[in-house]
């Protein structure tokens, strides 16, 4: 997230990819608070963005956008705070970004759906690598396609 993702999101915002009111919310199992959450990311912003890059009015706007919850992929901790916090807005797309290990693509899967996080706008990606040969390829995007559509 700090290396990569959030400056790719705050690209997005730079080239006016975001719609209004759009909200990115981090989650990792650490504990942090949304202000605190927002320092990280201008933080990493400050470090990681290449010179020139680095707009303090854009960067505030671009963290305004940011919400925090801590949850645990493999427990019930936290599910309910995500589910709040995604009822504003609930019509609108989501996107489910897991930029984990694909061993607990599974398991956040089934949070998603278990806890009802799942609309008619709601999208999930998947990093790379996605298994270690064809075979858990093909176990991880069955196991995936059972919580998610794939249309």
């Amino acid at each position: 997230a700090e290396r990569k993702l959030l400056p790719a999101l705050y690209h997005r915002q730079m080239e006016g990819q975001f719609t209004e009111p759009t909200r990115i919310i981090g989650a990792s199992r650490a504990s942090l608070s949304h202000d605190e959450y927002r320092r990280f990311a201008s933080d990493a912003l400050k470090e990681h963005l290449k010179s020139g890059e680095f707009n303090e009015a854009e960067v505030e706007r671009f963290t305004s956008r940011l919400y925090y919850v801590s949850v645990d992929a493999k427990s019930e901790q936290g599910w309910d705070d995500l589910k709040k916090l995604l009822e504003e807005g609930k019509d609108r797309t989501r996107a489910f970004y897991l930029a984990v290990g694909p061993a607990i693509f599974s398991d956040i899967s089934e949070k998603i759906r278990d806890h009802k996080l799942i609309t008619r706008n709601t999208r999930i990606v998947v990093e790379k690598p996605i298994g270690r040969d064809l075979a858990s390829a093909t176990e991880l995007n069955d196991t995936i396609g059972k919580v998610f559509r794939e249309e």
